[in-house]
């Protein structure tokens, strides 16, 4: 059964290229509320343990680097079919085969530097949401 709960976060690179806003406005233009929100700098260590099912992919440094290498701000999101309804908002990993119109087709350099995260089940989208906030952090 689909949750109404989802969790993104907003990459470096787009926090350093000020787009921030732009994203947050698209996500609750697209009807999603905001239910906690934090901006962050993830350390190496941090970076590492939310990214630890990649551990023995190749980009897993790649990932870890770029993830601690600038502020990123973390949301969960809530509405109904979130974590559906979210991945079509955000588009394609690669924004060149992104739907016009996406974040990623807006925002994303690359399939690295894509702009945000998303998450890909309803599981994963609390396990994320879980370590990125407390209860008390949540509206």
């Amino acid at each position: 059964m689909a949750t109404n709960r989802t969790f993104t976060m907003v990459k470096p690179d787009a926090v350093a290229d000020g787009n921030t806003g732009g994203i947050l406005q698209m996500i609750q233009k697209a009807g999603f509320k905001i239910v906690a929100m934090k901006q962050t700098r993830l350390s190496k260590e941090t970076a590492g343990a939310f990214y630890a099912v990649h551990k023995e992919r190749p980009f897993y440094g790649e990932l870890v680097d770029y993830m601690s290498s600038g502020p990123i701000v973390a949301a969960i999101l809530e509405k109904n079919d979130a974590v559906a309804d979210f991945r079509k908002l955000i588009g394609a990993t690669d924004p060149a085969k992104a739907d016009a119109g996406t974040i990623r087709k807006l925002y994303a350099k690359s399939i690295s530097a894509n702009a945000v995260h998303g998450s890909d089940s309803d599981d994963n989208a609390r396990i994320e949401g879980d370590f990125f906030f407390s209860s008390l952090e949540r509206v």
